[in-house]
């Protein structure tokens, strides 16, 4: 069967990216997390379509079949950053919608905080404010369940964690972690690990949390902008309330960093909301990018 969406590679930024697209429309940018790539927006991308966005949805750099620069500092934020707003320059437009999860959200917040003329409308997957997330770091509850970052600061280890017998953990997150027990299938997770096994792709995906850990080493990223870190895009954030990453307390004190502000908890999803519930997803993404 066919896919619905094309496949592009092009420079963008200085490196190659490689993105799928399909419809017409207001531009919407789909940007995925860890462990992931494009594809974990396999059921919003058709249903965004179908409502009459064009929709992007690029592999950011380091996955599947985007360039791996080597070197940390290569993982920056502001790097990642710079590669989306270039990406809105390649297509052709001023400003986009942008949606983000997990890694893709963080991107998402600093790009509305500090490039906020290339956003239009933007939407949160579980994903924490900078500022909040800095609060949130000094309290127990976030750092137990943040340990995997420290961990992830080790040189080679992680890497031969995942590679080690088939990719069996990358798997193994994929089949307990959600909620529904088919939002991901074999043929999913095998996709998955296609791209993980990409040359040098497991070391430029944990490569953004040793970068996110040198920052933060550096007192870096704390605001994340100019100012106060104040977002003043009209933004949504959909939180599955059952994630075992990042706590609910991340959403208390938002509103004072976002004053436009449309918050939608989501009782039965995990941190995996798009394929947890993906229905949902993209109905309350299509509303906040057409309202």
């Amino acid at each position: 069967m066919a896919e619905p969406w094309t496949h592009h590679v092009d420079e963008v930024n200085g490196i190659r990216l490689h993105w799928v697209e399909q419809g017409a429309g207001p531009l919407v940018l789909l940007l995925h997390g860890f462990p992931e790539f494009w594809y974990e927006w396999r059921h919003q991308i058709p249903a965004l379509a179908a409502a009459g966005f064009r929709v992007v949805a690029p592999d950011l750099r380091g996955y599947n079949l985007s360039e791996k620069p080597k070197g940390v500092d290569s993982y920056r934020a502001g790097r990642v950053m710079e590669d989306v707003v270039q990406l809105v320059r390649h297509l052709g437009a001023e400003r986009a919608h942008v949606a983000g999860h997990d890694w893709g959200g963080v991107i998402a917040w600093r790009l509305a905080i500090r490039r906020p003329e290339v956003v239009d409308r933007l939407a949160i997957i579980n994903a924490p404010h900078p500022a909040i997330f800095g609060r949130e770091l000094k309290h127990p509850r976030q750092l137990l369940r943040s340990w995997y970052a420290g961990f992830f600061q080790i040189p080679k280890l992680p890497e031969a964690s995942f590679r080690a017998r088939g990719h069996a953990l990358l798997a193994r997150v994929f089949r307990e972690s959600p909620v529904r027990a088919e939002a991901y299938t074999d043929d999913d997770i095998a996709r998955y690990i296609e791209a993980a096994s990409q040359p040098g792709a497991l070391t430029a995906m944990i490569n953004y949390y040793r970068a996110f850990g040198r920052d933060t080493a550096r007192g870096e990223g704390k605001g994340d902008g100019p100012g106060d870190g104040m977002v003043r895009r009209p933004t949504l954030v959909i939180w599955g309330e059952r994630d075992s990453a990042l706590n609910i307390h991340n959403l208390d004190g938002l509103d004072a960093c976002v004053p436009d502000l449309r918050v939608e908890r989501i009782p039965d999803a995990s941190h995996w909301v798009p394929a947890d519930a993906p229905e949902t997803v993209s109905r309350l993404l299509a509303e906040h990018f057409h309202a």
